[in-house]
């Protein structure tokens, strides 16, 4: 009935004043309600009342699967800054998005870096990525990516060479190719993260940057594609650097390896990874003319470093 606007006044007047027995979500969303009845006795004293009740009573509200919308309206306009209201508004899938965008400017700068870098969460709720854009706490790389996930269908050209280094078979890389070329890079991204071997391979070239990472969240991603991917020289920057951000990564000793020996790894990144290089491959990478010579130096004077300080060497 309040929700219809059907209560009676009595009803309406009980509601504010505490005299009907109301859990606390229930009487938060009905004087949300009537905070705008027609009557001015009823949506001021609902108005008043509002102002005193505690943020758990809201955030108990929106959490309901079938909460009102005029409760996200009101939490978002009025409580976003409050403490949790901002997260309870995100969480929910039923939010609208102004109010997503007022609660997204409150939510704590861990919160929205967690949710930025969360490539699962923002493909399967795109606004999410909308809204996100307008936090002033997200870096610059996370709103290039941000933005990157409200693109379309790929670049055809790019698309076909990726997919053509991936899959040898005839008849399977056609397959893929026309199945790639009508998704959005939310459903690329998707693919990349629940897909098979074969997608990932492809998707690892994808021309969107953002669709390369994802790549690099698949739960399904194994420890020998991660030391293959390594190795290649025609993946882009973005992959190379995310393996060598990776920690997990980072205690295979292939991928460290593989990584040296890369011509495209960013040279920062080889430099950094160098002093973790057995000493025989490290020998290895001093006769590597592919990689910088920069790197080849610090290989050299490493491994003499080594020999020198060897037990009779």
């Amino acid at each position: 009935m309040f929700r219809t606007g059907h209560a009676t006044l009595e009803r309406k007047l009980a509601a504010c004043t505490g005299a009907a027995n109301l859990d606390p979500e229930d009487r938060a969303e009905f004087l949300v309600l009537l905070s705008t009845d027609a009557d001015e006795r009823v949506s001021s004293r609902a108005s008043s009342v509002l102002a005193t009740l505690p943020p758990t009573d809201f955030i108990a509200a929106i959490a309901r699967a079938d909460a009102a919308p005029q409760v996200f309206d009101y939490c978002g306009q009025y409580l976003a800054e409050k403490a949790g209201i901002a997260e309870a508004l995100i969480a929910h899938p039923g939010c609208p998005a102004p109010a997503m965008v007022q609660a997204v400017k409150h939510l704590p700068e861990d919160v929205v870096d967690a949710m930025a870098n969360n490539l699962n969460l923002l493909s399967l709720r795109p606004e999410l990525a909308v809204v996100l854009l307008a936090s002033p706490v997200i870096t610059a790389d996370q709103r290039r990516n941000l933005e990157e996930m409200g693109q379309g269908a790929p670049d055809a050209a790019a698309l076909e060479e990726a997919v053509k280094e991936a899959e040898q078979d005839p008849g399977k890389r056609q397959s893929l190719l026309v199945r790639l070329s009508r998704m959005r890079v939310v459903e690329r991204v998707q693919l990349a993260i629940k897909g098979g071997r074969e997608e990932r391979l492809a998707l690892v070239r994808d021309p969107c940057r953002v669709v390369q990472r994802a790549v690099m969240q698949s739960p399904r991603l194994t420890d020998r594609e991660v030391e293959s991917f390594a190795g290649m020289a025609n993946l882009g920057e973005e992959v190379l650097r995310a393996i060598a951000m990776n920690r997990i990564f980072r205690k295979n000793y292939v991928v460290i390896k593989n990584l040296c020996n890369n011509p495209k790894t960013p040279l920062d990144i080889s430099l950094q990874l160098l002093k973790h290089v057995h000493t025989p491959d490290l020998r290895t990478l001093t006769m590597n003319k592919n990689i910088p010579e920069t790197l080849r130096s610090m290989a050299t004077k490493l491994h003499q470093q080594r020999r020198a300080t060897r037990p009779g060497g």
